[in-house]
């Protein structure tokens, strides 16, 4: 006897100790903000899901405190699940034995008796379910009680109970089953949400609807013996078929989510589980529907973009690519937002804004005239889009009217290289090659630029040549603004890119909007690229059109083609708006002026009025400059031009024109060098040379010669090759 009653205690002592090892201590809080996230969950700037997620091990994004759950909705699940759960202290023993009874009674296992706060445990800590981990479980939650309240179990609980297809808590399942929040739910559905805990797989209503009618009965007849509800409510929920509805995201913003999982640090994608972002869901929708029925009604446009910042904040507004809602989907699996594109136009605003830093005025007349240049190895004629010129003409309607040949002539002004250097600072990093790749042609558009780093780069135009990074996150931290462009040079720009008439020569009013809008279009060669930027007062709007597969559109400009689109973006932006004027820098100079030839007006002329920077304003009399200043140069040959001579004439009679550049020179003679050697002089008002051509590697040079002065002037070297 002594023997048996030794072994039971030493039993006793083992199943004691085992216990005491076993058990897992409470956390020491049951928050689960700082949990490792699976997969971040993005929201609109109203908090409207842009994704929805469920790979993750807890419920973190719709996790809601207790006090918005209904509170019927709390009484039936605690009615379903523990009826006892304010009474017990973590296990209930009285309904654990009572359930055993039953067990031994059927001989099968036909109820489990586990309380909520056990539940609670068992999500904390999987185990095995046999009968030892029953066991722990009921130490480990009379723990959990003595640590937190009933209030934050219950709420815990509520929010992390599994149901079928990975979703956690009432919230995710009332999406799932039903497409409504908890408030909106009838009581059958509540009874359905509770009654589903209790076998989610089972009783799943996608799968049939049909076998939880009896336990919600069963339920049902528990809460109206109790007087939880009325015998009206009994009534009506045995009368009342379940509804199923698809849960679908309310905007579709796929590219702007990829965006964000893209550019954002690790660390903030693995502890957030939500990102507040800074889209507005209803600007989103009314943008996609504008761009999709515009590249609808394009037969040879397939795909485009828009792109909407609120400049006052810098924020993302919009994030559309052509294609989402069903049309023409090929290639909707790009974002053109992000994909570089040659800009056309659109960076001769900033060209021009570089001029002024070193000069010019918005009165200083360019030679809009035929031009011929280096481009690589060749010869490129310049032209503009509508192939007119428009002889010496102010730069004001130079970049109004978008013309080329004034911007190559501004280029050269301005060096390409610090051009270049300009648009790195706006934030264009897609342009990667060195300035001597792009060579003048960067005035044009010759780089590839993208949607996102063209906006962010008007956004600077739009706050006074301030550059402030764009936001997509709500919360994310403001950068250290960086000045640009002087406000006084910035408030240029804007006046002339919003002035109807600096651009009626090639775009008549078609560009002309209610508020006022700075606007620029812009298109690349053979059509592949249609652009359009604008920004007013609140917001800088971005529009591209074209193939993704790089082929030419059919005569779709950026006036033509995006501008339409930017017009019906601008309409909803401001339809509920108080709209205000483009802002002017108060220290700018107002001159009434002669059109023809910026002088200060006369009785004589065309008259209009004109901003200066103080201090570069004409005086009388005096003449705003007129041309570019330009180094002594040889124009033709250009540097490493290579030359063909043509199989079907005889060598003899071909020749190649040697061209001085255009500058005043107080000389009389050009004596023109090939390899060294003199080969023709002329007179200085002839600029040209007809040299008859021979094969091999050749350097030209002209030598300026003066019958008063032995001042000798010598352009450079130009090494250049004949075929």
């Amino acid at each position: 006897m002594r023997n048996i009653i030794f072994i039971s205690l030493l039993a006793g002592v083992g199943l004691f100790w085992k216990t005491q090892t076993d058990l897992v201590l409470p956390p020491n809080t049951l928050s689960i903000t700082n949990s490792i996230v699976n997969k971040v969950q993005i929201l609109d700037r109203k908090a409207i899901p842009l994704t929805v997620t469920y790979q993750n091990t807890w419920n973190l994004q719709d996790y809601i405190p207790l006090h918005e759950i209904p509170t019927i909705l709390q009484q039936v699940v605690i009615l379903a699940e523990d009826k006892r759960f304010f009474e017990h202290h973590g296990p209930d023993w009285q309904a654990r034995g009572f359930a055993t009874l039953q067990n031994i009674q059927a001989l099968r296992v036909v109820r489990g008796a586990s309380t909520i706060t056990e539940q609670v445990v068992r999500m904390l800590n999987p185990r095995p379910r046999t009968f030892w981990s029953r066991w722990l479980e009921g130490f480990e939650a009379g723990r959990l009680e003595a640590k937190f309240s009933k209030a934050e179990i219950l709420e815990f609980y509520l929010n992390q109970v599994p149901y079928a297809s990975q979703r956690r808590g009432v919230v995710q399942a009332a999406r799932y089953y039903f497409d409504r929040d908890l408030e909106t739910l009838n009581l059958k559905e509540m009874l359905a949400l509770a009654t589903l805990i209790r076998a989610p797989g089972r009783l799943d209503l996608r799968k049939n609807i049909k076998n939880i009618e009896v336990p919600i009965k069963r339920l049902a007849s528990r809460l109206l013996k109790l007087n939880f509800i009325t015998q009206i409510d009994y009534k009506n929920i045995l009368t009342t078929p379940i509804q199923l509805h698809d849960s679908n995201i309310l905007v579709q913003a796929t590219h702007f989510v990829n965006y964000i999982n893209r550019t954002q640090p690790v660390s903030t994608l693995q502890t957030a589980g939500r990102l507040v972002s800074t889209l507005d869901t209803d600007i989103q929708l009314a943008t996609q529907k504008i761009l999709d029925q515009r590249v609808q009604d394009l037969t040879s446009v397939n795909h485009g973009a828009v792109l909407i910042v609120d400049h006052q904040n810098n924020e993302v507004l919009a994030w559309v690519n052509a294609g989402n809602l069903s049309i023409k989907k090929s290639g909707s699996q790009i974002d053109a937002i992000t994909t570089p594109r040659q800009p056309g136009s659109t960076l001769k605003p900033f060209l021009y804004a570089l001029a002024l830093e070193q000069g010019w005025t918005a009165a200083t007349l360019i030679n809009d005239s035929p031009l011929s240049e280096a481009v690589g190895t060749g010869m490129h004629n310049y032209q503009n889009y509508s192939r007119s010129y428009y002889g010496i003409l102010p730069l004001r309607e130079a970049l109004g009217n978008s013309l080329n040949i004034p911007a190559i002539r501004t280029i050269q002004f301005v060096g390409v290289e610090a051009f270049l250097q300009r648009l790195h600072k706006l934030g264009m990093t897609s342009l990667t090659a060195g300035a001597e790749h792009y060579g003048d042609g960067l005035a044009l558009g010759n780089g590839a630029v993208t949607l996102l780093e063209l906006v962010q780069a008007y956004t600077v135009l739009a706050n006074n040549g301030i550059f402030r990074p764009i936001k997509i996150l709500r919360d994310s931290p403001t950068s250290d603004p960086q000045t640009i462009f002087s406000s006084q040079i910035s408030s240029i720009i804007t006046d002339i890119l919003s002035d109807p008439n600096a651009r009626r020569l090639e775009f008549g009013n078609g560009l002309r909007l209610p508020v006022q809008t700075a606007i620029k279009t812009g298109t690349s060669s053979d059509y592949r690229d249609a652009w359009t930027i604008g920004f007013n007062y609140k917001y800088t709007v971005g529009v591209w059109l074209g193939n993704l597969d790089q082929q030419p559109m059919s005569q779709i400009s950026g006036a033509s083609g995006a501008s339409l689109i930017l017009r019906a973006v601008f309409a909803e932006l401001n339809r509920y708006a108080d709209t205000q004027a483009l802002y002017m820098d108060p220290n700018l100079i107002k001159v009434n002026i002669c059109r023809n030839t910026g002088q200060r007006v006369t009785d004589d002329c065309h008259s209009r009025i004109e901003w200066f920077i103080p201090g570069t304003e004409p005086k009388f009399n005096q003449l705003v400059p007129a041309t570019i200043a330009k180094p002594l140069r040889l124009k033709q040959p250009t540097y490493n031009l290579q030359i063909a001579m043509d199989p079907r004439v005889p060598d003899e009679y071909e020749a190649f024109t040697l061209i001085l550049s255009e500058i005043e020179l107080e000389a009389d003679l050009i004596e023109w060098i090939i390899d060294d050697e003199v080969i023709a002089t002329t007179e200085i008002q002839v600029r040209k040379f007809l040299w008859p051509v021979s094969k091999g590697k050749h350097i030209a040079q002209a030598r300026i010669l003066s019958y008063d002065s032995d001042d000798i002037l010598i352009t450079p070297q130009v090494p250049f090759y004949v075929k």
